[in-house]
Protein backbone atom coordinates (compact mmCIF):
# COMPACT_ATOMS: atom_id res chain seq x y z
CA UNK A 1 0.00 0.00 0.00
CA UNK A 2 1.60 3.37 -1.37
CA UNK A 3 5.21 1.12 -0.67
CA UNK A 4 6.53 2.33 -3.91
CA UNK A 5 6.78 6.07 -3.33
CA UNK A 6 7.70 5.93 -0.36
CA UNK A 7 10.93 3.84 -1.11
CA UNK A 8 11.57 5.83 -3.84
CA UNK A 9 11.78 8.96 -2.35
CA UNK A 10 13.36 7.29 0.57
CA UNK A 11 15.96 5.99 -2.11
CA UNK A 12 16.28 9.30 -3.33
CA UNK A 13 17.21 11.19 0.02
CA UNK A 14 19.67 8.22 0.80
CA UNK A 15 21.10 8.83 -2.66
CA UNK A 16 21.03 12.63 -1.67
CA UNK A 17 23.00 12.31 1.40
CA UNK A 18 25.83 9.76 0.37
CA UNK A 19 26.46 12.46 -2.24
CA UNK A 20 25.99 15.67 0.00
CA UNK A 21 28.80 12.63 2.68
CA UNK A 22 30.95 11.91 -0.13
CA UNK A 23 31.37 15.59 -1.38
CA UNK A 24 32.04 17.17 2.42
CA UNK A 25 34.52 13.99 3.16
CA UNK A 26 36.69 15.74 0.36
CA UNK A 27 37.13 18.83 1.72
CA UNK A 28 40.52 19.93 0.56
CA UNK A 29 40.30 23.88 1.83
CA UNK A 30 40.68 24.87 5.52
CA UNK A 31 40.56 28.44 6.42
CA UNK A 32 40.41 30.57 9.20
CA UNK A 33 38.72 34.02 9.93
CA UNK A 34 39.05 36.66 12.06
CA UNK A 35 35.85 38.84 12.44
CA UNK A 36 35.32 41.81 15.31
CA UNK A 37 33.61 41.02 18.36
CA UNK A 38 30.82 43.44 17.02
CA UNK A 39 30.32 41.74 13.73
CA UNK A 40 27.44 40.03 13.09
CA UNK A 41 28.00 39.53 8.94
CA UNK A 42 30.60 38.13 8.44
CA UNK A 43 30.09 34.25 9.25
CA UNK A 44 26.45 34.21 8.45
CA UNK A 45 27.96 35.58 4.62
CA UNK A 46 30.95 33.18 5.31
CA UNK A 47 28.65 30.07 5.48
CA UNK A 48 26.31 31.07 3.22
CA UNK A 49 29.19 31.42 0.43
CA UNK A 50 31.01 27.96 1.20
CA UNK A 51 27.89 26.27 1.49
CA UNK A 52 28.04 26.22 -2.03
CA UNK A 53 31.71 24.71 -2.05
CA UNK A 54 31.04 21.51 0.01
CA UNK A 55 35.07 20.59 -0.33
CA UNK A 56 35.34 24.11 1.81
CA UNK A 57 35.90 24.15 6.02
CA UNK A 58 35.94 27.58 7.46
CA UNK A 59 36.48 27.96 11.00
CA UNK A 60 36.40 31.49 13.21
CA UNK A 61 37.78 33.32 16.13
CA UNK A 62 37.23 37.33 17.15
CA UNK A 63 39.26 40.08 18.09
CA UNK A 64 37.80 43.03 20.47
CA UNK A 65 36.28 45.46 17.85
CA UNK A 66 32.79 47.41 18.97
CA UNK A 67 30.74 50.51 19.71
CA UNK A 68 31.23 53.85 18.48
CA UNK A 69 34.84 54.67 19.99
CA UNK A 70 38.13 52.96 18.60
CA UNK A 71 40.49 52.95 21.01
CA UNK A 72 43.21 53.22 17.95
CA UNK A 73 41.69 54.89 15.57
CA UNK A 74 45.02 55.28 12.86
CA UNK A 75 46.02 51.62 13.43
CA UNK A 76 45.40 47.91 14.16
CA UNK A 77 45.44 46.42 18.27
CA UNK A 78 47.66 43.85 17.58
CA UNK A 79 47.20 41.84 21.06
CA UNK A 80 43.98 40.95 20.28
CA UNK A 81 44.21 39.96 16.44
CA UNK A 82 47.17 38.04 17.18
CA UNK A 83 45.45 36.32 19.82
CA UNK A 84 42.95 35.17 17.39
CA UNK A 85 45.40 34.13 14.71
CA UNK A 86 47.53 31.84 17.35
CA UNK A 87 44.13 30.12 17.97
CA UNK A 88 42.68 29.71 14.74
CA UNK A 89 46.43 28.46 13.83
CA UNK A 90 45.95 25.37 16.20
CA UNK A 91 43.40 24.23 13.24
CA UNK A 92 46.25 24.33 10.88
CA UNK A 93 44.36 26.42 7.65
CA UNK A 94 46.18 27.10 5.01
CA UNK A 95 44.97 30.56 4.89
CA UNK A 96 43.82 33.19 7.98
CA UNK A 97 42.08 35.99 6.84
CA UNK A 98 41.25 39.04 8.76
CA UNK A 99 37.38 40.05 7.71
CA UNK A 100 37.37 43.05 8.68
CA UNK A 101 37.26 46.57 6.72
CA UNK A 102 39.38 49.23 8.96
CA UNK A 103 42.41 49.35 6.52
CA UNK A 104 40.06 51.04 4.17
CA UNK A 105 39.72 53.94 6.33
CA UNK A 106 43.75 54.23 7.72
CA UNK A 107 45.45 52.94 4.80
CA UNK A 108 46.11 49.38 2.98
CA UNK A 109 49.75 49.75 4.01
CA UNK A 110 48.59 48.70 7.69
CA UNK A 111 46.77 45.37 6.27
CA UNK A 112 49.90 44.51 4.36
CA UNK A 113 51.67 44.63 7.87
CA UNK A 114 49.08 42.97 9.79
CA UNK A 115 48.88 40.00 7.33
CA UNK A 116 53.14 40.25 7.61
CA UNK A 117 52.69 39.95 11.29
CA UNK A 118 50.30 36.73 11.58
CA UNK A 119 52.13 34.53 8.86
CA UNK A 120 55.56 35.74 10.75
CA UNK A 121 53.75 34.32 14.06
CA UNK A 122 52.07 31.52 12.79
CA UNK A 123 53.57 30.59 9.69
CA UNK A 124 50.34 30.07 8.07
CA UNK A 125 49.21 32.44 4.93
CA UNK A 126 47.43 35.56 5.58
CA UNK A 127 45.64 38.09 4.13
CA UNK A 128 42.70 40.72 4.37
CA UNK A 129 39.23 41.60 3.19
CA UNK A 130 40.73 45.00 2.02
CA UNK A 131 43.65 43.01 0.50
CA UNK A 132 41.12 41.07 -1.17
CA UNK A 133 39.50 44.35 -2.57
CA UNK A 134 43.23 45.70 -3.52
CA UNK A 135 43.97 42.37 -5.34
CA UNK A 136 40.13 42.07 -6.74
CA UNK A 137 40.39 46.10 -8.72
CA UNK A 138 43.93 45.38 -9.81
CA UNK A 139 43.34 41.92 -11.28
CA UNK A 140 40.42 43.30 -13.33
CA UNK A 141 41.71 46.72 -14.01
CA UNK A 142 39.21 48.68 -11.88
CA UNK A 143 39.95 52.05 -10.92
CA UNK A 144 36.82 54.28 -11.06
CA UNK A 145 35.12 53.29 -8.32
CA UNK A 146 31.40 54.30 -6.50
CA UNK A 147 31.46 53.52 -2.54
CA UNK A 148 28.68 53.09 -0.53
CA UNK A 149 29.07 52.65 3.14
CA UNK A 150 26.88 52.59 6.43
CA UNK A 151 29.04 54.82 8.10
CA UNK A 152 28.35 58.68 9.19
CA UNK A 153 29.74 61.47 7.47
CA UNK A 154 33.32 61.16 9.09
CA UNK A 155 33.58 58.40 8.67
CA UNK A 156 33.02 57.98 4.89
CA UNK A 157 34.84 61.16 4.64
CA UNK A 158 38.28 59.26 5.71
CA UNK A 159 36.91 56.01 3.39
CA UNK A 160 36.68 58.14 0.54
CA UNK A 161 40.52 59.80 1.33
CA UNK A 162 41.82 56.51 1.69
CA UNK A 163 40.61 55.24 -1.17
CA UNK A 164 41.80 58.21 -3.13
CA UNK A 165 45.08 58.16 -1.80
CA UNK A 166 45.25 54.31 -2.54
CA UNK A 167 45.05 55.63 -6.80
CA UNK A 168 41.09 55.13 -6.89
CA UNK A 169 38.68 57.90 -8.24
CA UNK A 170 35.72 57.65 -6.17
CA UNK A 171 33.20 58.86 -8.69
CA UNK A 172 30.53 58.81 -6.58
CA UNK A 173 29.57 57.90 -2.70
CA UNK A 174 26.51 57.10 -0.63
CA UNK A 175 26.42 56.86 3.04
CA UNK A 176 23.75 55.41 5.87
CA UNK A 177 24.63 57.64 8.58
CA UNK A 178 24.56 54.86 11.31
CA UNK A 179 27.40 55.39 13.81
CA UNK A 180 28.65 51.91 15.90
CA UNK A 181 30.06 49.01 14.73
CA UNK A 182 27.02 47.02 16.00
CA UNK A 183 24.15 48.95 14.24
CA UNK A 184 26.07 49.00 10.63
CA UNK A 185 24.37 45.38 10.54
CA UNK A 186 20.98 47.05 10.96
CA UNK A 187 21.14 49.02 7.67
CA UNK A 188 17.66 47.60 5.54
CA UNK A 189 18.20 46.24 2.34
CA UNK A 190 15.84 48.89 0.83
CA UNK A 191 18.67 51.85 1.90
CA UNK A 192 22.00 49.77 0.92
CA UNK A 193 19.36 49.16 -2.57
CA UNK A 194 18.75 53.02 -3.14
CA UNK A 195 22.42 54.10 -2.25
CA UNK A 196 23.40 51.71 -4.94
CA UNK A 197 20.95 52.52 -7.85
CA UNK A 198 21.97 56.42 -6.66
CA UNK A 199 25.69 55.60 -6.74
CA UNK A 200 25.21 53.70 -10.47
CA UNK A 201 24.40 56.29 -12.14
CA UNK A 202 27.81 57.96 -12.15
CA UNK A 203 28.86 55.01 -14.30
CA UNK A 204 31.69 53.42 -12.09
CA UNK A 205 33.59 50.51 -13.28
CA UNK A 206 32.92 49.12 -9.76
CA UNK A 207 30.54 49.49 -6.75
CA UNK A 208 32.04 48.94 -3.46
CA UNK A 209 30.38 48.39 -0.19
CA UNK A 210 32.95 48.56 2.78
CA UNK A 211 32.26 47.67 6.01
CA UNK A 212 31.94 44.02 6.98
CA UNK A 213 29.35 44.34 9.37
CA UNK A 214 27.01 46.02 6.45
CA UNK A 215 24.84 43.34 5.16
CA UNK A 216 25.54 43.78 1.74
CA UNK A 217 27.04 40.70 0.18
CA UNK A 218 23.54 39.32 -0.41
CA UNK A 219 22.35 42.20 -2.87
CA UNK A 220 25.56 41.92 -4.99
CA UNK A 221 23.95 39.20 -7.91
CA UNK A 222 21.05 40.81 -8.06
CA UNK A 223 22.24 44.58 -8.00
CA UNK A 224 24.64 43.37 -10.72
CA UNK A 225 21.65 42.23 -12.96
CA UNK A 226 20.17 45.23 -12.49
CA UNK A 227 22.61 48.32 -12.89
CA UNK A 228 25.06 46.08 -15.43
CA UNK A 229 27.98 46.90 -12.94
CA UNK A 230 30.30 44.84 -10.89
CA UNK A 231 29.34 44.84 -7.31
CA UNK A 232 31.91 44.26 -4.64
CA UNK A 233 31.41 43.89 -1.11
CA UNK A 234 34.36 43.82 1.35
CA UNK A 235 32.81 40.59 3.57
CA UNK A 236 32.79 38.85 0.31
CA UNK A 237 36.36 39.96 -0.72
CA UNK A 238 37.62 38.49 2.50
CA UNK A 239 36.04 35.16 1.49
CA UNK A 240 36.96 35.20 -1.47
CA UNK A 241 40.54 36.40 -1.41
CA UNK A 242 41.14 33.40 1.46
CA UNK A 243 39.39 31.11 -1.28
CA UNK A 244 41.71 32.11 -3.97
CA UNK A 245 44.62 31.49 -2.56
CA UNK A 246 43.35 28.16 -0.95
CA UNK A 247 42.87 27.47 -4.94
CA UNK A 248 39.15 27.05 -5.03
CA UNK A 249 37.17 26.99 -7.94
CA UNK A 250 34.70 29.98 -7.03
CA UNK A 251 32.62 29.65 -9.37
CA UNK A 252 29.56 27.44 -8.17
CA UNK A 253 29.31 30.51 -6.10
CA UNK A 254 28.67 33.25 -8.31
CA UNK A 255 24.93 32.92 -9.39
CA UNK A 256 24.22 33.65 -5.73
CA UNK A 257 26.84 35.88 -4.37
CA UNK A 258 28.01 38.13 -7.82
CA UNK A 259 30.67 38.18 -10.45
CA UNK A 260 33.23 38.75 -7.79
CA UNK A 261 32.96 34.41 -7.72
CA UNK A 262 32.74 34.27 -11.12
CA UNK A 263 36.55 33.83 -12.17
CA UNK A 264 38.51 30.92 -11.90
CA UNK A 265 41.25 30.74 -9.00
Amino acid sequence: MGDGPVSDAHALSSVDTYAAMKAYSRQGCFFGVITPSGNTVVERITLGVVRHLPQVSVHFSRTPVFGSIDPSPDSYSLEGLMAAARLLAHAAPQVLVWNGSKGGTIGFSHDRQLAAAITQETGITATTSILGLETVLRERGITRIAVVTPYGDDGQAKTVACLQAEGYEVVAEAHAGYSDNLSYASVPFSTITDMARKVALAKPQAIVTLCTNFPAAVLAAPLEAELGIPFFDTTALGVWRALTLCGVDTRPAAPYWGSLFAAPA
